[in-house]
């Protein structure tokens, strides 16, 4: 039979009939790629369900331990309680103690400043820690308000605070929920749309108190993302000249695909269980020694095992940022090391090649790593983010 002939009917039209209901079924077979996200499905509806049997199963020794002793189940929790209280208190009193003004170098002056340290009320009543930096004197020409990375706190800023008062800018800077001396327990965030929340509640503020002054938002890895996704909004956008990202969190991708899968169940089924497959401490942020050690000596930088639900929430602003970069209309200035190996400086590029902003720049720093503002070239970094903002203010009055 010569190929591609036609196949001999067996029945009166039986097999006509049957072989294209085949072919049909072969088209439809899923893929392999398919068939794996049904069965990561599968498996984390499966793990649900356990979970959900093993809370509620009366037969369990540990519900029956629980209805045994009530009263001993409602002292732990107010002993968790009072602790996380506890450690809130030992962060405030850390943080307030974190020296704001940092010694002058060698060669360098002395900048006289009003420094301070204040509790900031959120959209749900939570104490967040912030502070300031004010030149004590001359006209301000702008503010710059700094949302820190993640496990970070605000007080690691404060050389940075001297470079842009030395230029007459003023610096406010907020720490996150679970980070510094803010409420919450340490290194949790329930959402980080509360983050971008607060950002916008706290900048209202700094508007409020130094009207008719320009302002600008500057955020660090996923704070980064943080202030994107805040200045994505017109309400926000509105009440900002430009925004500045260093090492932005914009392409987060788990460790492994099952990760992915399973992370919007545990995060809210444990959602402060501490995950060790993804503590990342052990990656170098920044080329300077010193910077290191410092880092990951600091008693306010969260150095623990990455929280369910914060992980959780990093993935999820990172793939609404994907999704969304070509809406972006905010000014920006995005920085990125190019050996940078916790965030992605290819992504920082996808995101001026496609976002409609019409004031837009990057710049990649060859061989530099992820703390930009750490790296022993910081004082380089600094000052292109002053000359940009500059450069906006320019703009703004011509």
């Amino acid at each position: 039979m010569e190929r591609g002939a036609p196949v001999e009917e067996l029945t009166s039209g039986a097999s006509g009939r049957i072989i294209p209901v085949f072919r049909n079924i072969r088209r439809s077979v899923p893929s392999p790629a398919s068939l794996l996200r049904v069965l990561l499905f599968l498996h984390a509806l499966a793990m649900w369900f356990l979970l959900f049997i093993r809370r509620r199963s009366p037969i369990s020794w540990r519900s029956m331990a629980a209805s045994a002793s009530p009263r001993r189940r409602a002292c732990v929790g107010r002993w968790s309680a009072a602790a996380e209280e506890e450690d809130v208190l030992r962060r405030r009193s850390l943080a307030d103690r974190v020296e704001m003004v940092p010694l002058p170098e060698e060669g360098g002056g002395e900048v006289a400043c009003r420094c301070e340290t204040f509790l900031f009320l959120g959209p749900r009543r939570t104490a967040l820690y912030c502070r300031s930096w004010v030149p004590a004197s001359g006209d301000l020409r702008g503010i710059l308000v700094i949302i820190h990375g993640l496990n970070e706190h605000s007080g690691r800023y404060s050389h940075f605070a001297k470079q842009l008062m030395a230029c007459n800018f003023g610096v406010y800077a907020m720490d996150w929920i679970g980070h510094g001396g803010s409420d919450g327990l340490h290194g949790y965030v329930p959402s980080l749309d509360y983050v971008v929340e607060d950002t916008g509640k706290f900048l209202e503020k700094v508007k409020s108190e130094n009207p008719g002054v320009p302002c600008f938002l500057f955020g660090h890895s996923t704070g980064g993302a943080v202030v994107l996704k805040a200045a994505s909004y017109p309400c926000m956008e509105a009440m900002v000249e430009g925004i500045i990202l260093t090492s932005p969190a914009l392409r987060v991708k788990p460790a492994h695909p099952i990760v992915g899968a399973v992370a919007p169940i545990f995060s809210l089924v444990l959602p402060k269980f501490q995950f060790k497959g993804a503590n990342r401490r052990g990656i170098p942020v920044s080329r300077d020694p010193a910077a290191m050690s410092a880092k990951y000596s600091d008693p306010l930088v969260y150095t623990r095992p990455i929280r369910v639900r914060t992980g959780h929430e990093i993935l999820r602003i990172s793939s609404y940022l994907l999704q969304n970069m070509k809406s972006i209309t905010v000014p920006f200035f995005v920085l990125h090391g190019t050996a940078d190996r916790v965030t992605d400086p290819l992504a920082s590029q996808d995101l001026y090649n496609v976002a409609a902003s019409r004031h837009k720049d990057i710049k990649l720093y060859e061989g530099f790593l992820h703390d930009l503002l750490f790296e022993p070239e910081r004082d380089e970094v600094a000052g292109d983010i002053i000359n940009w903002m500059l450069k906006m203010l320019q703009l703004q009055n011509q």
